[in-house]
Parts: C-alpha cells; structure tokens; sequence
C-alpha cells in the first residue's frame, strides 16, 4: 500500500544506520523514487477518490480495490429474511447506489461464501404520524442475497 509505505522506509533508514554504512547512503536511499510494480499496486494515486466527511465522492460509483464494508450496512432481521435463510437467501441492508457486482464482492469478501444472485430491493419512504406530529420513516436499500448450497452465513 502506499500508504503505509513510509514505514517501510523508515525500517529501512534504521537498518542502515544501526549497520553502520554511513550517512550518505541512508541519504540516498531516502531520496531515491519510489517503483511500483503493476501486480502490486492496486490503486494509482490519480484514481484515488477525494473524501469529504468520510465519503467518497466523484468517484461514480465505482470502488477502488478489494471488498468492502462500506457498500453492507447490516443484516436486515425479520421472520421472512429468517425463513429465506433456509433456502440459502440472506438479507442485507445496503447503502444506496451500490450495484450487483459490489454487494457480491463485499458479501464474498466478508463472510467467505460463494454468491450465486444478487436481487435489489428499494423500500420506499413511509408516512408516520404520532400525535399531530407527521413525518416520514426512511428508505432504505435491501439485498436479497442467494448463495451455494451448503454454504451458511450466521447473522441471525
């Protein structure tokens, strides 16, 4: 990660210190360019996307690398999601605008199973009213998710 790669050349500066190679080449090992081989990095720093209040945004949808927690919100618990649980169907609540192919990463990602379907399922807003006082409950995102058989997932 590049990230996390100053570390790396932290050890390195100490390493060549405590050996005792002298100071110009632990000056030139900390002004030499970094090389980043193409299997290894799974991010270029143009496509990182800019965060704003943990977010990311201009990034059209799209997720960087690897799975993630941020497309999953929770398993959606109710009687109907625990009698699907027997036909190998599971619910999760999502955040919006993710798609198929991210929600079968994440859940692959997460609880190590194979996703055979992936169905989306928009639950509208719904007006409540307690008193006088009126308003809405929030929409909200769910998927139906179907995996292998012999394969279980333990949310409930």
């Amino acid at each position: 990660m590049a990230l996390l790669d100053f570390l790396k050349r932290k050890k390195e500066v100490e390493k060549a210190r405590s050996t005792g190679s002298g100071q110009a080449k632990i000056r030139q090992e900390e002004n030499k360019p970094e090389k980043k081989s193409d299997k290894t990095s799974d991010v270029s720093v143009a496509k990182q996307p800019r965060i704003h209040d943990g977010k990311a945004i201009g990034t059209k949808g799209k997720k960087t690398a690897g799975f993630s927690y941020e497309v999953i919100k929770e398993p959606h618990i109710s009687e109907k999601a625990t009698n699907l649980s027997e036909n190998n169907k599971y619910v999760f609540k999502i955040y919006k605008n993710t798609n198929k192919p991210e929600i079968k990463k994440a859940i692959e990602g997460i609880y190590g199973v194979n996703v055979l379907n992936v169905n989306i399922i928009k639950i509208p807003k719904k007006k409540r009213r307690l008193g006088r006082t009126e308003g809405f409950r929030k929409a909200y995102n769910k998927a139906v998710v179907t995996i292998r058989e012999g394969q279980k997932i333990e949310v409930y």
